[in-house]
Formats: C-alpha cells, structure tokens, sequence
C-alpha cells in the first residue's frame, strides 16, 4: 500500500479511488437490488403468517393445476384401444382357411403384421362371456396391451395366463387347473390390459385358440396402401380439425385461474405493504428510488409466488399420489405415477410466480408515491374511491350474464361461452367488494361501539377486506351455483333423476326377444323358481311381479321427454307400499310420487293401436280436449284413436322414489278404459327386504338370474339431491371459513393498535370479541348474499332463453334448506366463532416496532 503527495503538500486516500456521485448508478446498481432481495426473503421468512391468506390461494391454484390438470389428461381411455403401436387395424373374418389367405395377402401389401384371436367362454351362471386370447407377448405392436402382473406368460400349448376378474370367476390361481374351450390349461400367470381394466380374458400360446371367433391384424403402412385394402381396414383416430384437447383446455384454466388468484391476492399485498410502510419510508428516507421502493413489493411477491409455488407442487404431487387408485379403479385403465402432464404443470409453475408479482405489482406502485413523511408516521393511506372499481365491476356482471345467455342460447355445447362467462362473473365480484366493503361505513353509526369500529375498520381499509370478501364469495358462488343448479335439475318431473333403487330393492328383469308380449301365464316356471330362490337368499319380504302395457307417458312439446317406465298398479303393488284403493281417486289414470308432474299440462298418454280393436276409444268428457290456455290442440296432435291428452294425473307420495322403481304407473281404470288389457305382459319382479341387502347378497341373485336367463339391477352409486346440495353447502361454507379465518388473523393483527387503544381505555374482554364477532359476520353475510345472487344470476341468463320454459319454472323452486343455511347459517357460525375465539388482551400497549 503506498501514499503519494501532491503538488501543495495534499495527500490523497490510501487505497482504490473510490467512484464519484456521477460515476454511480442512479438505483443503487446490483448490490441494491441484492439488498432488496434479501430483505424480502427475511421478511417473508419472518411474517410468512400473516400473508398466509396470498399464500394458501396460490398453493391451492398450484395444487389444484397439478391434480387438475392430472386427472382430466388421464381420465379419458387411451386413444384407439385395441391398436397398440399400430397405425391400422384389420378385422378377418371367415374360415381358417379363408383367413390365412387374408393374412398372406396382407402380409404381402404391408409387411409385418401382428395377428390376436380370440374366442369367446361364457361364464358359468352368469351371462358374461370373456376371450381366449392368442396374441405374441413379445409382438411389434400390442405390447400396451399387455402386462404381466405374477408368474410368466404362456410359453407351452397347454399353459394360460388370466386377468384377475377371469381368475375370480372361475376360482383359479396361479398353479391351477383350468377345463375350457374342451381342453385343459395350467395356470401360469396373471395378466392384465393396461389400456382397459374391463377386458377380461385368458391368455394362451399363439395358435392355441381352437375356434376363433374374432381375427385382428395390426399393422403399419402408408394412407394410400390402406385404402386399396378394403373396408375392413381401420386407422387410428385423431381429433378433428378445430377442436380443442383436453390439455389445451386445461392450459387455459391454468391461465384463467391464476388471473383471478392474482386479483384476489392484490389486497393481501396491499395489506402487507401496509404493515411496511413505515419500514419503506425508511428506504426512502436514507436515499432510495422510487424504482428501489417498487422493487420491495415485487420482490416480495415473487418470494411468496416461488414459496407458494413450491409447496403447490409438492402437496399437488402427494394428493395424486393418493388419489391414483381410485382414478384407475373409475377410468378402467392403468395409469402410472409419473404419468402427469408436464407441460400443463410447467406452465403452473411458472404462472404462479408471475401472478405474485403482477398482484404485487400495484401496491408496489401505490407505496412508492406515498411522502416520506407520511410513510414515517405509519398512518394508514387514504383508500381511492371505490367508485374507480364500481363501474368496470358492472360492466363485467352484464358481459357474464350475456355470455351466460348466450351459451343457454347456443345450438353447440356452449362450453366456451360458459366459461368465458364464469370469468367475468368472477372478475366482478373481485371488483364490487371493496365498493360493497366501503358502504359499511354508512351503516356503522346507528350501531354500539363494537359494531361501529368494526365496519368503519372494514370501510376504510376496503382493498384490504374486499380481497377477503372476493375470495369468500368466489367459495359461496361455488356452493350456491351448485344448490340451485341441482335444485333445479332434481325438480324436473319429466326427467327424473337420483338413485334408481333404494339399498334394500332389487329389480328382476325377464328378457325375452321377439314383437309379441309375454303374458304373465307364459312366464317360464323356472323364471319364477329362480325369483322366489333369490327373494329366500335376499330376505325379501315384498315380492312384486311388475306388470306393463303398450301404454307411454309423454310430452307433447318438442324436446320435454318422459323418462322412466311406466307399469301397471295392480293391487298387489299399491299393497306393496302401504297404498290402500280408497285412498286413489277411481277416475284417475296415472299415480306418480313425482312433485310437479300432476300439474304439468301438455302431458300425454299413447299407446299401440290393438288390431280388430275398431275405431276411436271412448274417453270421459273432458279428458280428451287440448289443454287450456294459448297452446291449442293444434300444436299437440293427439288422435283419439291411439292418445289421450292431458290424463288426469294423481301424486301418491307413498310410492317409490328410484328412478328404476314403479315411481309412475298406470291405474287399471286405465287400462280398462283404453282397452289395454289384451297387451298386459310381465315385464319383472320388484323384490324388498327390512334390511339393505349385502355385496354377497347380490353376487349371489345375479348367478341365480343368469342361470334362469334372468338379469338384475341393484342399487348404483347416484347420489340423491340432499346429498348432492348437503356436500356442496359444506365444501363452500368449509371453504369460505378458512378464507374467513385467515381474514380476521390478518386484520386483527393489523387492528393491534386500536385493540391497544381499547385495552388502555378499559375495554373488557367482551368488547373485543364483539369487534371480532361483527367483523367475522360481515363479511361472511357479504359473502355469501354475492356469491347467492351472482349464482342465480347466472342460472337465470342459461336458462332464460330455453324454448320449451321448462328450465325457468324449474328454477322458480328454491333450496330454501340449503341457502338458509348458506346466508344465515354461515354468518352466525362466523360471528359465534369469532366471539369464542377473540378476546385475548394484548401482551403490551406500545407503538409498533420498525420492521
């Protein structure tokens, strides 16, 4: 290290020069930004709890991206199952002979060809059948066809491989014995088809199949050679020109939806840099930039958008970890761990940092031109007028309800439309919460003093509660959507919908072939034997023979069909359920515990004119005119002679609800006036028991009825209404409650100074609460009053243009349980909780500390 001297004895600094306030950067240059990045990070690391609310949306969005995006690209089947690798597929078809000759010919237009054949075994007491397979395990192209699940594949003429369903049915394992198709095989292996869970077959050496039924050829080749091969050729298929995929639609909601957590997350942003303020007036005040300012916040963003996108990944990989089986199970087909969709989740990744940002990105903006002094007091910043976001959010509640209109309108799918109109109606609701929040203030000061400071709070920090109230309200516009919507579509007497049995009913079917009927004297004897045989396993107390007619129940209106069947109440049936003959009028003809379809005009009754019966059948005066009102007879044609229009029609609540079940049936008033005894027949029996029937129960029926050439039907998994609106009110109001309670953490530490306040002043423990509890109840009562109204706004744009009306009078009946519980059931659940769970003093009573 040396010194010099200058000219006059001056002696310059020891060291490098140091650069000149021109030579340095303007905003601080790399170690700036260095330093900002670290002071967000510490920050973060610090106070990662109160930007919890930001956090936990975009953790969810990245989540939800990758479970999402997973299952909708895994869902559907493989493309073409049954081609493997191969580009084409030729069926063959007659003698071995004829079939070799096929082969070779083909063999010598394209080369290599791979040949399955398969014959079909029928199961033993059932009316399932299953292939015996012959198909090269090691073949150029059906090696996604088949995987190999224990023990080896065939490899001498007597060995076999089977699925598990083939190893269930016919008691086999491996090491086994198996007599089929007039030969004996030995066990060897399980197998499965990747492609189709469903396909249940045995797998054997090739050439081992002794009567081939089917004959496939896969093979490879050009377009113009396929054509010269004849109409037996198929080529794998592609989506059409024009139409979107499943992944790209999925991309899209990916970007859709980080839109909208990034408008949410704004006031959360907003809330933080609030908190700061006093620390960024620091910044400014020792000399940094505008752009220094603004990069604090971004940065900040970004670190919560990385954190966020980080554990979205990881919970979004655990959740399809687990959910896996029960997708394979659903979709029949195998799916494999990492068998996800990188792009979409990618794309994921990389959105939810750039949401962060850009939702920071305009507080960052807003703190950035606050005065130093200003931000060195900690006061709160006066909030811009919420009449800003008042009009845009109107302007985007009309373009949701036109589009929702003119999806209802659309003569396709309208999918497009109906999510572009979702999206606004949501982008809506982001914009008119802080507005909502801001008219609180008007109404505080007719309320004691809990109230007053609790919605003045909410006023004058609207940005900050309306991005709390946007995303609550996003959670009851779900709930509420969905109540109203199924609402509605469980109300439609003609389309009836929900479970098709009870768990203690089952249906015997008798199938028949042929144009005659079966009269209940020609019901095979053996029929009957094998229905009381599994009425006795069952324990079936209620044996009904269900009978039917020519007779139809329909609409006259183009497009409003009846669905269900419609059979006879006989007596043995209204004694079935309870149903005594004085309790049913003697003139009526038809009896349904459907709600609504016994005051529905229009409604028809047809059936097949019977030969020799001689012209027009006589009805009672009255039952054969066109409904009343503007619709004339004109518009319903209904001759006489095979019709009879607007049949009277009684609701008797004691008859069954499934969809399967006798819910609807013809009188024999009916039947005797219309002359339809002569097309009687026995369409079944309706077996019920005191008690839900087991899984073994009814693996037990359904061999008894495939060995009588019977076929039954049992409970399915439908849902029914009430638990369709029970699950969607509580997923909403579940959701809606985090949101609420990460909120009220979030503005009570914010508040901590005016609860100090209190506390100083001699606030007991109740009044605290009170603030909580009010603070709580207001914006789920917010909540859920828009997320209600925007749901039904959308409901009534859909439907409101449907031709046939039927939509509109469906939606006319309400959920009244649900949206109760929904607009008031949730606010008192949040107010209770507010005020039980509010209330500590604070620890001390000073000024908040510079971060």
């Amino acid at each position: 290290m040396t010194s010099t001297a200058a000219a006059g004895g001056a002696l310059t600094p020891l060291g490098p020069e140091l650069p000149s306030e021109q030579d340095r950067p303007a905003e601080g240059g790399a170690s700036a930004r260095r330093a900002v990045r670290r002071w967000a990070t510490r920050l973060f690391l610090r106070e990662w709890r109160q930007q919890l609310l930001v956090l936990a949306l975009l953790t969810l969005a990245v989540a939800a991206a990758v479970v999402g995006s997973t299952v909708t690209a895994d869902t559907a089947a493989p493309a073409d199952i049954g081609f493997g690798t191969a580009e084409y597929a030729a069926s063959l078809a007659g003698s071995p002979a004829a079939v070799n000759a096929q082969l070779a010919a083909l063999r010598h237009r394209v080369g290599r060809v791979e040949v399955i054949e398969n014959q079909a075994i029928a199961v033993p007491g059932t009316v399932a059948t299953i292939d015996l397979r012959s198909q090269d395990p090691r073949g150029p192209y059906g090696g996604p066809m088949l995987t190999l699940l224990s023990g080896h594949y065939p490899t001498r003429p007597d060995q076999v491989a089977v699925t598990p369903g083939v190893a269930s049915d016919f008691h086999l394992s491996l090491g086994s014995t198996w007599r089929a198709a007039g030969r004996t095989w030995h066990v060897v292996g399980m197998v499965e088809d990747p492609e189709s869970l469903l396909d249940e077959f045995a797998l054997v050496e090739q050439g081992q199949v002794p009567a081939p039924t089917q004959v496939t050829a896969l093979f490879d080749t050009t377009p113009a050679i396929a054509r010269l091969l004849g109409p037996g050729v198929t080529h794998r298929s592609s989506p059409p020109p024009g139409t979107f995929s499943s992944s790209t639609l999925v991309m899209l909601m990916e970007v859709v939806g980080m839109l909208l957590v990034a408008l949410v997350a704004v006031g959360g942003f907003t809330v933080v840099a609030q908190r700061r303020l006093r620390s960024i007036g620091m910044l400014a005040a020792i000399g940094a930039s505008d752009r220094n300012l603004r990069r604090v916040v971004r940065a900040n963003g970004a670190v919560v958008g990385i954190a966020a996108t980080v554990a979205g990944l990881v919970l979004g990989f655990l959740a399809w970890i687990l959910y896996r089986p029960s997708l394979e199970s659903s979709a029949h087909h195998v799916i494999g761990l990492f068998q996800l969709p990188w792009p979409a989740i990618i794309i994921a990744a990389v959105l939810a940092p750039v949401a962060a940002t850009f939702a920071a990105s305009r507080p960052a903006r807003r703190m950035a031109r606050v005065p130093v002094l200003t931000a060195l007091s900690g006061r709160p910043i006066t909030p811009p007028p919420p009449q800003r976001h008042a009009i845009p959010g109107v302007i985007c509640l009309a373009v949701g309800a036109i589009l929702m209109t003119y999806a209802g309108t659309s003569r396709q799918n309208g999918q497009v439309e109906v999510i572009l109109g979702f999206v606004a109606l949501i982008a809506a609701i982001v914009l008119l919460s802080p507005f909502a929040l801001r008219g609180l203030g008007y109404l505080a000061r007719h309320l004691p003093v809990p109230g007053r400071l609790a919605l003045r709070d909410l006023a004058r920090y609207c940005e900050r509660g309306g991005s709390a109230l946007a995303a609550m309200s996003l959670a009851s516009l779900i709930a509420a959507a969905i109540c109203v919507v199924a609402f509605a579509r469980y109300s439609n007497p003609l389309d009836y919908v929900g479970p098709n049995l009870a768990s203690n009913q089952l249906i015997v079917y008798l199938n028949y072939q042929g144009p005659n009927p079966t009269p209940a004297s020609s019901v095979p004897s053996a029929a009957r034997s094998a229905v009381e045989r599994m009425a006795a396993g069952l324990g079936a107390t209620t044996v009904v023979e269900l009978e039917s007619t020519s007779a139809n129940l329909s609409h006259a209106a183009p497009g409003r069909n009846y669905t269900g069947p419609l059979y006879v109440a006989t007596p043995q049936l209204l004694r079935a359920f309870g149903i005594r003959q004085s309790e049913v009028s003697p003139t009526a003809d038809i009896l349904t515990m459907r709600p609504g379809l016994a005051g529905m005009s229009g409604m028809q009754l047809t059936w097949q004119s019977e030969p020799g019966q001689g012209g027009a059948v006589e009805v009672t005066p009255g039952k054969g005119t066109a409904p009343p009102g503007p619709r004339s007879h004109a518009s319903y044609p209904c001759p006489r002679s095979t019709c009879l229009a607007n049949p009277k029609i009684e609701q008797v609540s004691a008859l069954p609800s499934g969809t399967s079940a006798p819910n609807t049936v013809i009188t024999e008033h009916a039947v005797r006036a219309l002359h339809l005894a002569s097309s009687l027949s026995t369409s079944g029996w309706l077996l019920q028991a005191p008690q839900p029937f087991t899984t073994a129960q009814v693996a037990q029926a359904a061999q008894l009825a495939a060995a009588a050439h019977l076929s039954i039907e049992s409970k399915g998994g439908d849902p029914t209404s009430s638990e369709i609106l029970g699950w969607a009110t509580a997923v909403g109001i579940g959701l809606a409650l985090a949101i609420l309670a990460m909120t009220i953490g979030l503005i009570r530490s914010e508040t901590a100074s005016t609860l100090r306040t209190l506390t100083a002043t001699g606030a007991a423990g109740r009044t605290r609460r009170a603030v909580t509890a009010v603070t709580g109840g207001t914006l789920a009562l917010l909540s859920a009053l828009i997320g209600t109204a925007v749901a039904y706004i959308a409901a009534l744009s859909f439907f409101s243009s449907n031709v046939n009306g039927d939509s509109i009078s469906e939606l006319a009946s309400v959920p009244w349980t649900n949206l109760s519980i929904l607009v008031v059931g949730f606010p008192l659940l949040a107010a209770v909780g507010g005020f039980l769970l509010a209330g500590r003093e604070p620890p001390a009573i000073a000024h908040q500390p510079l971060e």
